[in-house]
């Protein structure tokens, strides 16, 4: 048994030499693994610790600001304490110097009572009245210290009035006659002045709330400073006010066209705001709405200055349109306060009124460089088809610079009545209609100085002051005179629309806050009759170009001058041909037809502008005639050989003028009567030489029927005459015709009689006519 035992422990090792598992893995663990579990320990430590010193810093903290708040509230007690010490100290030495003084007067008061009365038991009886009056008023004067110590002002002004109410004389100027309540009356003046105090510092705290003033102003009505509370509630809102604008007016340059209608609302707000409050607690007293009334204008005499001073450029568009939305916003306002009692607009129209003419003054200044800078090209200024269109029709007969500067002028004026508003319009709208009338006259000085000149005046002028286009041709000359006209007849009554229908609308309604000032008021007859006169001034000097064109040449020599009317054979009065007016006049004739061709062209649909025009024509050639002395005084030259055919040639010439007008069907009643003045005229010259027009002369029809026969025979081509052999020096027609730019009127045969003038018919040549006015 003991072998087999031996042998199982040799194939066996023994149990005792197994190793635990702690030992081997305390054997093998690596040594960076033992680190990182040392850190990871070490880590969880620090971590409490942390959350121990977060612990301890929040406790800390929450009694530090503990801490401060009781420090805060025992500053505020000590400073209650002292005050209330200091109170007291007044108290006892008012106390002290009373009971002396009161108590030296009723033992000489007592003594005296006793003498008089011999009475010792009505001198108790007093003496126990006084004190007790005393101890009241005492007792009093001590609660009213208490309260002003604590700052209790409205309940020390509850019993104050509360006193007064039950002791009327307390309120009372003058002294009574006992001195006990002149002694209290003092004392208590003093506390009320200590009241007062209070109340002004208040009323002047910057943070001061609406309600609070409100409160300490009733504090001062209570205690009968009214005056006072009434001056400080409108210092206090003007201090508001000036706030409110120190706190705007840096925002004024980022708002340059509505800055102004903020500023006037501040203003006007806080004058309704300050009106409101002083009628609820001050009544309709007249002394406090005067003051009232004065603080406004001062504040609106400041308003307008502030305006003026932060405004953009006066010259510029947004100028005029922040003046105009101030005015707006402005009257409105003062309308508003008028309800209230305060009427300000006319002080505002006053101060605004200055200010109102500067911008418009200038922002006119600036249009008419804008309209008369004939060079700069505006491509930045787009006008609607509504305005364009009549203008452009005109840009393919004329220079382009002449239709720019149109539709400039337009551009500008409409761009400044936009800028206007309603109110501005009716106080101002009369001033502006006159301005836009004479930024009209001025553009059509500058039209003019585009035609042709006409002496050698002014063709020195003209080197002055260059002229940046020309208007050579007619039809370039017509496009300028239609270009004025469309301006006047039918572009700018639209523009001025706006202004016309409000200013009539105000006399419709007849209100005060609506009508216009009296300086206000136009009529669109006046209106229109100023831009008429400027037409008939660029008319004129068209015609007067024209018509001198006409009538001299180049060498500047007449070619209608009196030696036509000095030819003539014997005694005869009748002509050997068909008898024609004189060559000038055939001339004028085609001239006149050329030009109501291009008309035609140039101003179609405008008929109006076309006769008005030629009419004018032909009076300024029979004007001239009449006023040309030197052709009239070789007439009237006694050595002149004057004949029956040369009267009778010049009053033929005068009919086939008149004949010209009616043929064309414009007005020719001033041409009928200069015409007449020139043939009574040219009857007496002759007459004075010895010529008989009753015998020389056929009678009116004759003349008539002559100058019908010669139109028509002018408008086929014949005459009695061969048309060929007048030449240039006559102003008569070539076959071939010619263009504008010659100056010189086509052949009388290449015009139709359709096309002539305003397309006359020749049937009316048939109907006669004795020499008479038409119009008429």
């Amino acid at each position: 048994m003991r072998m087999e035992s031996s042998e199982e422990e040799d194939d066996f090792p023994c149990i005792e030499s197994v190793t635990p598992q702690s030992k081997i893995d305390s054997i093998y663990q690596s040594k960076t693994e033992k680190g990182i579990r040392k850190i990871c320990f070490e880590l969880l430590d620090l971590k409490d610790a942390v959350e121990n010193l977060c612990g301890n810093t929040r406790t800390k903290c929450s009694a530090f600001l503990r801490l401060s708040e009781e420090v805060v509230e025992t500053e505020h007690e000590l400073n209650e304490l002292r005050k209330h010490i200091s109170a007291q100290g007044i108290l006892v030495q008012d106390l002290m110097n009373g009971v002396g003084r009161e108590l030296d007067e009723w033992s000489r008061a007592s003594g005296d009572v006793q003498e008089a009365n011999g009475s010792p038991q009505s001198s108790d009886y007093g003496d126990t009245f006084m004190n007790a009056m005393e101890d009241e008023n005492v007792l009093f004067l001590e609660n009213i210290d208490v309260l002003l110590a604590e700052h209790k002002i409205e309940e020390a002004i509850e019993a104050i009035d509360a006193k007064e109410r039950s002791q009327p004389e307390l309120k009372s100027s003058g002294e009574t006659s006992s001195a006990e309540p002149s002694s209290f009356k003092s004392a208590l003046s003093k506390r009320k002045k200590m009241l007062e105090n209070q109340l002004v510092e208040i009323t002047e705290r910057p943070s001061i709330g609406i309600v609070e003033l409100k409160k300490a102003l009733s504090g001062l009505l209570k205690l009968g400073k009214g005056s006072l509370a009434h001056q400080l509630l409108i210092k206090s809102y003007r201090s508001r006010l000036q706030k409110s604008i120190e706190a705007f007016l840096p925002l004024c340059p980022c708002y340059p066209e509505t800055y102004s209608a903020t500023l006037s609302n501040l203003v006007f707000s806080t004058i309704s705001l300050t009106t409101k409050e002083s009628g609820m607690m001050f009544g309709d007293n007249p002394v406090y709405s005067n003051r009232i009334i004065q603080w406004a204008e001062r504040e609106i005499e400041y308003f307008v200055r502030l305006v003026k001073e932060h405004a953009p450029p006066s010259d510029g568009a947004p100028a005029l349109h922040a003046a105009s939305v101030c005015a707006q916003a402005s009257l409105n306002h003062c309308n508003a306060l008028e309800k209230q009692g305060l009427k300000l607009s006319k002080l505002l129209l006053v101060l605004l009124r200055p200010y109102m003419e500067e911008v418009l003054e200038l922002n006119f200044i600036r249009a008419r460089k804008v309209v008369l800078d004939f060079a700069s090209s505006d491509e930045g200024k787009p006008l609607s088809p509504r305005f364009a269109s009549p203008l452009s029709t005109f840009a393919t007969t004329s220079d382009t610079l002449l239709v720019e500067s149109g539709m400039r002028f337009i551009y500008v004026v409409k761009e400044i009545v936009e800028k206007l508003t309603q109110l501005v319009i009716l106080h101002f709208g009369a001033n502006i209609l006159t301005r836009i009338s004479h930024l009209f006259d001025k553009y059509v000085d500058a039209l003019i100085k585009g035609l042709p000149g006409l002496s050698e005046d002014d063709n020195l002028t003209e080197l002055k002051e260059p002229v940046l286009f020309r208007a050579e041709t007619d039809s370039e000359q017509l496009a300028l005179l239609g270009t004025a006209f469309t301006i006047a007849e039918e572009l700018l009554p639209m523009v001025v629309s706006r202004i016309w229908n409000l200013l009539n609308e105000s006399k419709e309604v007849g209100s005060e806050n609506m009508m216009p000032a009296a300086n206000n008021t136009v009529e669109l007859k006046d209106w229109r009759r100023q831009l008429q006169h400027s037409l008939d001034k660029l008319r004129d000097n068209f015609c007067q170009q024209y018509v001198v064109n006409f009538i001299y040449s180049r060498d500047g020599d007449a070619r209608l001058d009196a030696q036509i009317y000095l030819s003539g054979v014997g005694e005869d009065t009748i002509w050997h041909t068909d008898p024609l007016p004189s060559l000038p006049f055939q001339a004028l004739f085609g001239k006149l037809q050329q030009l109501a061709t291009v008309a035609g062209d140039v101003l179609l649909g405008r008929e109006k502008i076309q006769k008005v025009l030629l009419a004018r024509l032909t009076e300024t050639v029979v004007i001239w005639l009449s006023d040309e002395q030197e052709f009239w005084s070789v007439l009237e030259d006694e050595l002149a050989p004057l004949q029956p055919l040369g009267l009778q040639q010049l009053i033929l010439d005068m009919h086939f003028t008149v004949e010209i007008a009616r043929f064309a069907g414009y007005p020719s009643r001033q041409v009928h009567q200069i015409a007449s003045d020139i043939i009574a005229r040219a009857v007496r010259t002759f007459s004075a030489r010895g010529i008989d027009p009753q015998s020389a002369l056929p009678e009116d029809e004759w003349f008539t029927e002559t100058a019908k026969g010669a139109i028509n025979k002018l408008l086929l081509g014949g005459s009695g005459s061969d048309t060929s052999e007048i030449d240039d020096e006559h102003l008569i027609m070539h076959d071939g015709g010619m263009s504008d730019s010659d100056g010189s009127p086509s052949s009388l045969s290449s015009v139709d009689s359709s096309e002539s003038f305003a397309s006359a018919q020749m049937g009316d040549l048939d109907s006669p006519v004795y020499f008479s006015d038409p119009e008429s």
